[in-house]
């Protein structure tokens, strides 16, 4: 596929519709209805379903700009590598088991002294300030909430509505920052990455993001991808977890006088259902 070659069949569909002979619009329909066929069905079972010809989808395709049937599929799956949601032929897989297999992957390629290090660092830090973007924000503030509970000092960045800036200089030498970054990262990661390198560093991504590596103290690779449509964070949740129960045990009796004291104060304002009712 060429760089300037057309990526998502539905979007130029949408764009080329009004050119498209009614046996093109014919076809469009069914591929709009079905995205799938694109990836499962050759050429000819889309003209067997759509009552045209294999001469009529191919020149379909070309009105949409791919140079054939075979160009698209490419296109659609190159989109699903990068992230974007899009059907594949497997995507009947069941999730519990694409799950294992990236929480397998995850584990087996990240060395149990690596997240006791990263555990030291959390635990010692001054200051832990958690950065993450679109899906990664949900597990940063996961991650705080769970620190929150054995150390002070932990915060997730960006606040809503607020820009960055104005956090990261005051940033020094004595704090820890995690930085979450999944395949789709937003445009502002590499100046996010430049601006704290003054400070200890673990990033936290998928395998698209290892060329980052040399940039941060710490990297740990994390698995996402499916045949479904949509990523699953099944693999960097259980890594935080993981990350938290060491954090944990590396803070000793300093973590559970902090879970003493903070359960004092549930009880006190009465802010946690009672396991009687």
């Amino acid at each position: 596929m060429t760089k300037n070659s057309p990526s998502d069949v539905l979007q130029q569909i949408e764009n080329h519709y009004a050119s498209l002979s009614p046996s093109g619009k014919a076809i469009a329909h069914y591929i709009q209805q079905n995205p799938i066929a694109v990836l499962s069905q050759s050429t000819s079972l889309i003209a067997e379903k759509t009552g045209t010809s294999k001469a009529t989808v191919s020149r379909f395709f070309r009105q949409l700009g791919f140079d054939s049937h075979q160009q698209a599929k490419e296109a659609l799956v190159q989109l699903r590598e990068q992230g974007v949601p899009v059907v594949s032929p497997s995507s009947g897989v069941l999730q519990h088991e694409n799950d294992s297999k990236n929480l397998a992957n995850t584990f087996d390629s990240t060395s149990s002294e690596a997240l006791t290090d990263i555990a030291k660092l959390l635990a010692s830090a001054g200051q832990v300030t958690l950065i993450g973007f679109r899906n990664a924000y949900p597990i940063a503030l996961h991650f705080r909430q769970q620190l929150k509970q054995i150390r002070a000092s932990v915060r997730v960045l960006p606040q809503p509505g607020q820009t960055l800036s104005e956090d990261i200089i005051d940033l020094t030498e004595n704090d820890l920052v995690v930085l979450f970054g999944f395949r789709r990262r937003t445009r502002q990661f590499k100046f996010v990455l430049n601006s704290i390198k003054h400070c200890k560093t673990v990033l936290i991504t998928d395998p698209t993001g290892q060329g980052y590596r040399h940039d941060v103290d710490h990297l740990l690779v994390t698995h996402i991808g499916s045949d479904s449509p949509f990523d699953s964070y099944a693999a960097p949740m259980s890594l935080v977890a993981s990350l938290c129960n060491l954090t944990y045990e590396a803070l000793g009796s300093q973590a559970a006088d902090r879970v003493d004291a903070i359960t004092d104060i549930y009880i006190q304002m009465d802010e946690l259902e009672s396991p009687k009712r």
